[in-house]
């Protein structure tokens, strides 16, 4: 266990009080902090994501080390900095590879081998977490995670047998006081340029936010943008309106893959092949569906990649996508691999080596953002993943005054920056909800009419 840092003041006593669990390096927590809550505790099991989150929040006490073990030190600690007052949110973003889609085939394959058990430990991380919220008692406990939560058990008390949804568990650990709605999330929908469905789950005693929940079956605030603008709500923010002014970038050099003015402004070279690929791929396009470039042919005729759920539902890519082209025989610009004279097409989905669209929010941004192979991450037209600075505007973390800075003075990686923003939400949308959120903690019966009001006028159309 290593404590960081922790700074009170009497301005922070006179805000709503929160604690965040997984808090990474605090992304989540700008949300919070903006909104007007002041994170009391933190907690993160990876130091280096800690050390991010202190240089951010140098006034919150920051534990770091596994949620199992520091759990009693999170309550403790929690109860003395509140000296007597309410816990307004516990904020708890607990990890999701045991529940993401991304790799949801590569587990089914696994436990059918009985390389996996089929509970993935991680999962469980939700048990200590309920334990802090039942000695804490917040009024609002707000999760967020991947929408397959909604779907995932975990094993209750040791036998593989007693199993129960996690939603489920969550509530009856809470108790019969505790109301709860959970829905899942576009965040474009609140102004983010970006497309990223969470589920946002959020269980409360308050009678006030119970009946606000009870009447409007929900306690998110409504959705303020639209992929097709409806009843005064405004379009999707797209990536051109967040990155279309920034300097050009190419990947094919040492000096066209960097901006000189900004370190976060640069991506990684493309090699020789990948940048073969990625040169001669279309707008909107994707690399696996590249046409002959061959100048006497040109053929546009050949068959596109494809991908589809094979018997054990496990989605697969398209065997019969063609390398060479049908008509003249040459090879086409497509994703291969090389083993000695033999070229083969590469494994991957439709969504690999596929640009962004200039006109939309930009697709998730993942851990594995930099990478040309990842889904739907090449630069709408330039021949280039995206930059970190890039990754920052369309998550809007430059909303804030975020700085990546650790508080040993050692570099923070491009890595864990990388990390850093596929791990979180888009602080943007969800500074929107946790507004909201402080308004019904208020007893702000504004909100309740503002909400009626809505529900009225799409009753009338």
């Amino acid at each position: 266990m290593c404590i960081i840092s922790h700074n009170m003041n009497n301005d922070n006593c006179k805000k709503m009080t929160a604690i965040s669990l997984f808090s990474s390096a605090g992304i989540g927590d700008l949300s919070l902090n903006s909104s007007g809550f002041d994170v009391l505790v933190a907690n993160e099991l990876i130091s280096e994501r800690a050390e991010i989150f202190s240089c951010n929040f140098p006034e919150t006490l920051s534990l770091v080390g596994d949620i199992w073990e520091q759990e009693n030190k999170i309550i403790a600690e929690t109860k003395r900095l509140l000296a007597g007052r309410t816990l307004d949110v516990l904020f708890a973003t607990p990890p999701c590879q045991g529940m993401s889609k991304n790799g949801r085939g590569k587990l089914l394959n696994s436990i059918r081998k009985g390389d996996k058990p089929i509970h993935d430990e991680r999962n469980r991380l939700i048990i200590p977490c309920m334990n802090i919220a039942v000695e804490l008692k917040p009024r609002f406990f707000v999760m967020e995670n991947v929408p397959e939560l909604e779907n995932t058990v975990i094993i209750k008390k040791g036998n593989p047998e007693n199993v129960i949804f996690i939603l489920d568990y969550v509530a009856e650990r809470l108790g019969s006081e505790y109301k709860g709605v959970w829905e899942v999330v576009e965040f474009a929908d609140y102004g983010v340029p970006q497309r990223r469905q969470r589920l946002i789950t959020v269980f409360s005693w308050d009678v006030f936010v119970n009946e606000y929940m009870q009447k409007f079956k929900t306690v998110l605030p409504e959705r303020t943008h639209a992929k097709i603008p409806n009843n005064g709500k405004l379009p999707w923010l797209t990536v051109r309106g967040s990155i279309a002014g920034l300097p050009p970038l190419d990947a094919g050099s040492q000096v066209t893959c960097k901006d000189k003015n900004n370190p976060f402004h640069q991506v990684p070279l493309l090699d020789k092949d990948k940048y073969f690929w990625v040169s001669n791929t279309p707008p909107e396009k994707g690399a696996f569906d590249n046409q002959c470039i061959n100048p006497i042919c040109l053929c546009k005729e050949n068959p596109i990649h494809s991908a589809a759920h094979n018997e054990e539902g496990i989605n697969r890519a398209s065997q019969e996508t063609p390398l060479y082209c049908i008509d003249c025989g040459e090879i086409l610009p497509r994703p291969w691999v090389k083993n000695g004279a033999d070229i083969r097409l590469m494994k991957g989905f439709t969504s690999a080596y596929k640009r962004m669209n200039w006109d939309l929010p930009s697709s998730t941004l993942t851990r594995n953002l930099s990478y040309a192979c990842s889904d739907n991450k090449l630069h709408p037209d330039q021949h280039r993943v995206l930059s970190l600075y890039e990754a920052m505007l369309l998550h809007t973390i430059t909303d804030f005054n975020y700085k990546w800075k650790r508080t040993d003075g050692k570099r923070v990686s491009d890595k864990l920056i990388r990390e850093a923003i596929g791990e979180s939400i888009p602080p943007r949308g969800l500074k929107a909800i946790f507004k909201h959120l402080m308004r019904l903690a208020q007893h702000d019966y504004e909100v309740m009419a503002e909400r009626h009001s809505t529900c009225e006028q799409l009753s009338l159309m």
